[in-house]
């Protein structure tokens, strides 16, 4: 007797197999048409079957009539009633619709004739004509002696309104038809560039390191650069000496310039509140100083992101005070903020001491910030 053996790997296979999705999506089109008849007493003895047909007119992209039988459409019913139905005029199969049929009260009382399917809709769903030709309707649509003496019927006229909604289901197979697009790589591009030893046209002496660059690059992130390269500094010139600026800080402000990132560096981000008294004298500070120096908002933004972390009690009017001088203006303005919500235990730290000694317009800026006036404190 054999026996099946199964392959373990075709099974793993057949797990491991990557989900989809998709979503029918059922949306409604809807229209009106009203379909007068005049003369309707002339119309009767046409016979049972017979019928007055409305223009064809479009609702949710079919094509539809509506069919007046003065005399009936059933035999068995003798002529004794009226019937309406709509039908379907478009080549099409399977179309789902929901329909209204009224006849419009034209004593203007408001009394209509109302044959709905809507309010059936969710116990018996829609109605589906399978082809040309079907119809929906009410063979028993009104009863012709009823009819004739009915505020329906004035001047030998009748107004039938027929309101038709369709129904369009579909596949939103978005999820099946995706392509996923990776984040911009520009940055390491840019960065790759910045290392290349041989491209770069201008070298920066900083500290005794050089570092190479290029004049467009720069110059399309900075106005300074700009400035410097293309209005200032000789075309023959190539070396710049900076005298102001750490080589460490020069090459994360190089890094940012190309990749539009940090450099990952530790220091960055270590500040802790030894450094609070000599906090100008922080990477993140210096760094901050750079863009300022050199026009780059963004850079400035991501410093201010990283100092604004470590507001305190303790830090709050040292950094206010860095944030004043080097215009860092969203940084400053969480500083009044956080002085304001703390405003006596601020008043007590060393910080608020130091801004007496060193920067007394900022420390009364601060206390303008926290009571609306000016305190002098001994």
């Amino acid at each position: 007797m054999s026996r099946a053996m199964c392959n373990p790997t075709m099974v793993s296979r057949s797990v491991l197999g990557s989900q989809t999705s998709s979503k029918s999506v059922t949306e409604t089109m809807s229209g009106s048409h009203e379909f007068v008849i005049k003369g309707y007493s002339l119309t009767k003895g046409m016979g049972i079957g017979k019928y007055i047909v409305s223009e064809i007119f479009i609702v949710g992209g079919f094509q539809w009539a509506i069919y007046f039988f003065p005399d009936g459409r059933d035999p068995k019913d003798n002529a004794a009633y009226v019937s309406v139905f709509v039908a379907l005029h478009s080549e099409s199969t399977n179309v789902c619709a929901l329909f209204d049929l009224t006849l419009l009260d034209l004593c203007k009382k408001g009394e209509h004739k109302v044959h709905s399917h809507f309010s059936h809709s969710l116990t018996i769903g829609p109605y589906t004509l399978i082809n040309h030709g079907s119809m929906w309707g009410y063979t028993r649509f009104f009863k012709r002696r009823h009819l004739e003496t009915s505020n329906f019927l004035k001047d030998d006229c009748l107004k039938i309104n027929c309101t038709i909604v369709v129904l369009v289901s579909s596949i939103d197979s978005s999820q099946l038809n995706t392509i996923q697009v990776p984040e911009s790589d520009i940055g390491e591009h840019f960065g790759m560039l910045l290392e290349d030893e041989e491209s770069f046209d201008v070298t920066f002496l900083v500290g005794g390191e050089r570092f190479h660059a290029h004049k467009l690059v720069l110059a399309a992130q900075s106005t300074m650069f700009e400035t410097q390269f293309f209005n200032a500094m000789k075309k023959d010139d190539q070396e710049i000496v900076v005298i102001d600026m750490e080589p460490k800080v020069f090459k994360a402000l190089l890094h940012f310039v190309y990749r539009d990132t940090l450099l990952e560096d530790e220091e960055l981000f270590m500040l802790d509140s030894s450094f609070f008294p000599s906090l100008s004298e922080s990477f993140i500070a210096k760094l901050l100083a750079a863009g300022e120096k050199y026009g780059l908002p963004r850079l400035m933004l991501m410093c201010e992101s990283i100092l604004c972390k470590d507001i305190s009690v303790d830090s709050v009017a040292y950094i206010f005070a860095l944030a004043d001088r080097y215009r860092a203006t969203h940084l400053k303005s969480i500083c009044q903020k956080f002085s304001a919500e703390n405003f006596d235990a601020m008043m007590h730290s060393d910080g608020f001491e130091y801004l007496k000694k060193n920067c007394p317009l900022l420390q009364s800026e601060l206390l303008k910030t926290g009571v609306g006036c000016e305190k002098q404190f001994s």
